[in-house]
């Protein structure tokens, strides 16, 4: 039985030792390895139902409706074409967990997967998404230090909390829309569009000056066309301290942690992480006197995010305040940032 079209195998070319070749991981070859574990796993009646009822996929394809589509493979196509990479990874995930797929496929998919998972980005899981201050420092305590659980005692109602997995699709708009519903317990007569709107203006009370604003605002007009992108989440605790600066100068240790939180934060998945940092003058200066120190920390930093795979962007407040041409600026920034991320 031929479970593959004639032609190149998705999988690449064996080089002769019986092991098989490295996965060269693409939204073409992963796309394609996954319809073709759809394609002879299921019949056609039985794909219909697979791809809506059991996946829950949305149709992306012409006009005409799944019904109308020619073939098994044009099916599949019109569900996942538009699915980028990260989708399609965690589509594959669930076609292993959750699919009766032929084990020779499965094995396929897994290698693609195993790929992904070395090829880059964060290793370890999101966990414990605090952002969005808009007053006092929260004070936070281990809950249970052995599963690394935590608990806001003081000034939780400052900040937000998303205790929700990442999913492979990353940390998308239209999930905090639903997230914030729930949490607000908003009724479903509300729109989305409104809580969008509330969100937002809930996030833009935790920025801290005009230069991050602008990022935010700029930003926030690619949602004008779909909620269903990344979320800009702003304000996001990296590492925490609990106590502030001041003090911790005055203790023996002197040592005070650099950079407790990150301007902006895009998840694109669970492992592609965007960190967005727009440098103001105390990021260089003491005062208005230059200290080579401070612009050392920061280069410090940047370097420990970057080896734990993370991605650093900076703006400088200038640029962002004193050009006429800063909104485009940076939406030109997050348009080649969105294509180089598919």
């Amino acid at each position: 039985m031929r479970f593959f079209p004639s032609g190149p195998s998705p999988w690449g070319e064996a080089d002769g030792s019986g092991a098989p070749p490295p996965a060269k991981v693409s939204r073409r070859t992963l796309r394609t390895a996954i319809e073709d574990a759809l394609i002879s796993g299921f019949t056609r009646r039985n794909l219909e139902v697979v791809l809506v009822e059991e996946l829950k996929l949305v149709w992306e394809g012409d006009d005409s409706g799944p019904s109308k589509a020619e073939s098994k493979r044009t099916l599949v196509g019109g569900y996942i074409d538009g699915l980028l990479l990260p989708q399609l990874v965690a589509l594959a995930r669930r076609l292993d967990a959750e699919l009766e797929v032929p084990e020779q496929l499965l094995t396929g998919l897994r290698r693609y997967i195993d790929a992904y998972e070395r090829g880059g980005g964060v290793e370890a899981p999101t966990k414990n998404l605090i952002f969005a201050a808009n007053g006092p420092k929260p004070d936070i305590v281990l809950r249970d230090a052995v599963s690394n659980d935590i608990e806001i005692v003081t000034n939780a109602e400052y900040c937000l909390v998303y205790d929700r997995p990442i999913q492979g699709e990353g940390l998308r708009y239209s999930h905090l829309i639903q997230w914030w519903r729930e949490r607000e317990d908003l009724p479903d007569a509300i729109d989305d569009l409104t809580i969008g709107r509330q969100l937002h203006k809930r996030f833009r009370e935790s920025l801290d000056s005009q230069a991050e604003q602008v990022v935010f605002d700029a930003y926030a007009t690619r949602y004008k066309s779909s909620f269903d992108i990344p979320a800009l989440i702003p304000q996001v605790y990296l590492h925490y301290d609990p106590y502030n600066q001041r003090t911790r100068r005055g203790m023996a240790s002197g040592t005070r942690l650099a950079r407790q939180r990150m301007d902006f934060l895009l998840l694109y998945s669970d492992r592609q992480r965007v960190v967005i940092e727009v440098d103001g003058k105390q990021h260089y200066a003491e005062g208005d006197t230059a200290s080579p120190a401070r612009y050392s920390e920061m280069a410090a930093e940047d370097r420990r995010l970057r080896l734990a795979r993370y991605e650093v962007y900076r703006f400088g407040g200038y640029e962002l305040t004193q050009n006429p041409d800063s909104t485009a600026m940076v939406l030109d920034f997050f348009e080649q940032l969105a294509e180089r991320m598919k």
